[in-house]
């Protein structure tokens, strides 16, 4: 379980643990050090509030380590990934090229792999969503990259802590 682990290890062991679930090594950092936490839902809250206060370049930090969607991840985090874009892999060419043209038409234009919680979405409602946030400014879509990322950690936290996410 996550949080006897955090809880238990020294430092460095509480956020190589953490950093399996977000890359961002001051969100590991902050969570680290508010420990010990009483239960996994303690745990969860105090991710959710470091991500409130992550600055543009610890969130970029994050986004750096997730693949695009439809590439085969790689790194500590891998399993995760592939759970996640289970529907992106299964998808027919079509779809697949049209991701792959639209991860690059938005990382040109934000300059960052296009994240997105995937969980539960088909790849065409991945894409959908690609679509959707092409529109956003820079501001509003740092916005929405800070809730993906929230949402994809808070994920991992559950699976770490051999939790069903719900």
């Amino acid at each position: 379980m996550i949080v006897k682990r955090v809880n238990a290890g020294d430092a460095v062991e509480a956020r190589a643990e953490l950093l399996a679930c977000c890359a961002s090594r001051r969100w590991a950092a902050r969570v680290v050090a508010g420990r010990p936490y009483a239960d996994l839902d303690a745990l969860r809250a105090m991710s959710a509030r470091v991500f409130e206060e992550l600055a543009w370049a610890d969130l970029l930090e994050a986004v750096s380590a997730h693949p695009r969607i439809g590439e085969r991840p790689a790194g500590p985090e891998a399993g995760w990934s592939r759970q996640e874009q289970a529907a992106a892999a299964g998808a027919d060419d079509d779809v697949l090229a049209r991701l792959r043209a639209g991860n690059a038409e938005y990382e040109r234009r934000f300059g960052h792999v296009f994240l997105i919680c995937a969980t539960g979405l088909s790849a065409a409602e991945v894409l959908a969503a690609l679509r959707e946030r092409m529109g956003n400014d820079a501001d509003v879509e740092q916005e929405v990259v800070r809730a993906e990322l929230r949402k994809i950690a808070d994920l991992r936290l559950v699976k770490a802590a051999g939790g069903c996410p719900g």
